[in-house]
């Protein structure tokens, strides 16, 4: 069974390498992969997603899409081109707790965390090191904040 792991950009795979080479060898019908990875991945536009596609003998294969890395997320919902240089003294965006939730429920499953709240605190922390503010604050007051329970009402 072959496995190729590609980093695609949601809805915009092509038959152009990094897909066409890898898919060409194994005697797929490339063109049918490419648009069913670009259905399966064009709410992700704007952003690089992981797709996994397993084949078999049989040439039966099967497209696997995972979540795009934490970064683009939080990129995506503060608007940011990129996160700073310098995380202490540029701000690249701002995210309000709900868009922390979000980003946190979304990626329940590739974290670190086991609850709701610990993943919130996770996120916090990437967006600490982003330049990214929440609510307005620097991200490390509003790891702060979290810990005094300010955020507890928005997590129910």
């Amino acid at each position: 069974m072959a496995e190729i792991k590609l980093m695609i950009d949601g809805g915009k795979a092509t038959a152009a390498p990094p897909l066409g080479p890898a898919l060409a060898p194994l005697g797929l019908n490339v063109g049918k992969i490419v648009q069913e990875i670009n259905e399966a991945t064009k709410h992700y536009a704007g952003m690089k997603v992981p797709v996994v596609l397993d084949v078999d003998k049989s040439k039966k294969y099967t497209i696997t899409v995972g979540s795009p890395p934490t970064s683009a997320l939080i990129r995506k919902e503060a608007g940011a081109d990129k996160g700073a240089g310098n995380p202490k003294t540029e701000v690249k965006g701002n995210l309000t707790f709900e868009q922390v939730k979000k980003i946190a429920e979304m990626k329940m499953g590739k974290l670190n965390s086991y609850t709701l709240p610990s993943a919130c605190r996770e996120i916090i922390g990437s967006c600490n090191s982003m330049g990214i503010t929440i609510d307005g604050k620097h991200a490390k007051q509003a790891q702060l904040d979290f810990k005094d329970g300010k955020y507890v009402a928005q997590l129910k």
